[in-house]
């Protein structure tokens, strides 16, 4: 069936995937730069539309992702390997988990740590801001956004990444998984819109990380600093400086420079975690920790599928926040995605999934237990006044460095959440030019450096242009926009699977 797949897909200079791709950002990017209150203005439209109707089907989606990626760990099809039979794993567990953690969560994880948190304390889904249910929910809906739902989509694209291009042996890119659907159409006009799609959601779901990363690192300096203005110019400089730094590390590669930053993110994001956990109020945190665990678990089905369409301020809540996560993760998808599969060959179905589900949601539940905790904890008991300061100029970023004010040895901690921010932000930036750099060159395991070179620009460039335009809101926009589309071949994807996959078995 797919024994003739590979052929007819030498790379030529550049590929169709890359010159559209290209071409459609550089279109984003000239729009940004020459009349950014008119990008803001469309885009912000098409997002209110996307938001308000069809907020349902995100929801739906991303449940319908999580619960199939489950059904598959624990089928028949759960011992197939992710390559030949007699392969062994390419990377340790330990730096697998650092890996996939660091590129699919990172930066969100320390800029919204605190900040999401302590915002739902005060503004709350239901109900009253600043009580105990208020502070319960806050911890029930973070863990929410950041648990089994996100993974749950990055599971199943970087699965059928992985079964097909390390089991079958096509190109890696997201059209390949298609062919037990269209066949060799996929190397026509179709399966070139299927990349193209996923390159764009690629370019503005990591933009939009980068956006952040670059917010919060000028948030911290001027912390340190008060003479550091937070500002566009200022966050300008620092996308550039880093762009430098995250092109360097691409060029050297999985094995060396994402490795080694990855596993540096963790170890420093440990110890920071580590740091507010025993400095601050440790009993309360761990039994933060054990009871956002149960509500979580208790919870999850109801807020699965939540939608409150009784009431406009719960439902406006909703699309601020579920909606905007949900887009944001099959936004980031293709690329989380396709960096999970590059790094997992070797591995079972069985043991990919559980390792891809469970220990990044277990990890956040507890991140978050210490770092929005030690937030909640300083608002509802010692009235610190975080709120006050988020609210300050729309100063979100601010969050974390407060916190880390009220404790001791505050400035070491603020300068090491910088470097964590910092590597974060290289570690997900070199992924994503490894990543795009595969999918606009038909699937090649080791892009051309001038094609990872190129992209890395493009995407300091993205990031740059929706900061310019609108900030945070801007960047949130992106990434609603760019996942519409690509929610169409996650469905269509999960098809294709199951029909590779029972192909498999019947051979």
């Amino acid at each position: 069936m797919f024994c003739t797949f590979g052929r007819g897909y030498a790379l030529k200079k550049f590929t169709p995937v890359f010159i559209i791709s290209f071409a459609i950002t550089f279109i984003f990017i000239v729009w940004g730069v020459v009349t950014p209150d008119n990008l803001e203005a469309v885009t912000s439209k098409i997002q209110h539309f996307l938001q308000t109707r069809f907020g349902w089907f995100y929801l739906i989606s991303a449940t319908v992702f999580l619960l199939f990626s489950i059904y598959i760990a624990f089928s028949k099809y759960g011992n197939i390997k992710l390559g030949k039979e007699d392969e062994e794993p390419e990377y340790s567990t330990i730096s697998w988990f650092a890996m996939l953690f660091s590129a699919g969560m990172g930066i969100g994880l320390v800029f919204w740590g605190v900040a999401e948190p302590v915002s739902h304390y005060f503004v709350p889904p239901t109900g009253d801001g600043e009580t105990a249910e208020a502070a319960s929910q806050a911890m029930r809906f973070t863990i929410f956004h950041w648990g089994l739902h996100p993974w749950g989509i990055y599971a199943l694209i970087a699965l059928a990444l992985a079964f097909f291009k390390f089991r079958k042996n096509v190109p890696g890119t997201i059209s390949a998984t298609f062919y037990p659907l269209i066949g060799e159409r996929v190397k026509g006009p179709i399966g070139q819109t299927i990349d193209t799609i996923a390159v764009f959601a690629t370019v503005f779901g990591v933009a939009t990380s980068l956006g952040l990363g670059a917010i919060q690192i000028n948030g911290g300096l001027s912390f340190l600093n008060e003479n550091i203005p937070i500002n566009t110019f200022t966050q300008f400089i620092i996308i550039g400086i880093v762009t430098v730094l995250f092109t360097g590390s691409a060029l050297s590669g999985i094995g060396r420079g994402i490795k080694w930053l990855s596993n540096a993110n963790v170890v420093v994001a440990i110890l920071l975690m580590l740091f507010l956990l025993f400095t601050g109020p440790t009993t309360f945190l761990l039994n933060l920790f054990t009871s956002t665990f149960g509500n979580y678990i208790e919870y999850l089905p109801q807020m699965s599928f939540r939608t409150s369409p009784f009431n406009e301020d719960n439902e406006a809540w909703i699309q601020s926040w579920t909606i905007f996560y949900w887009a944001w993760w099959i936004a980031w998808s293709p690329f989380v995605g396709t960096f999970i599969a590059r790094i997992s060959r070797g591995r079972t179905i069985r043991e990919f999934v559980i390792g891809v589900l469970a220990v990044p949601t277990v990890f956040s539940i507890l991140w978050f237990s210490v770092f929005g905790g030690t937030g909640i904890y300083f608002e509802m008991f010692e009235g610190v006044g975080i709120w006050e300061a988020m609210e300050e100029g729309a100063n979100t970023e601010v969050a974390l460095f407060a916190t880390l004010a009220e404790l001791p040895f505050s400035t070491v901690a603020t300068v090491l959440a910088i470097v964590l921010i910092s590597t974060f932000f290289i570690t997900s930036a070199d992924s994503a030019t490894f990543v795009i750099g595969m999918q606009t060159t038909n699937g090649m395991l080791n892009p051309p450096i001038k094609i990872k070179i190129l992209w890395g620009f493009v995407q300091a460039a993205a990031a740059a242009v929706l900061l310019w335009s609108g900030g945070l809101n801007a960047l949130q926009t992106a990434s609603i926009i760019a996942a519409f589309p690509f929610v169409f071949v996650l469905l269509f994807m999960m098809v294709a699977l199951v029909k590779g996959l029972r192909a498999e078995l019947e051979e």
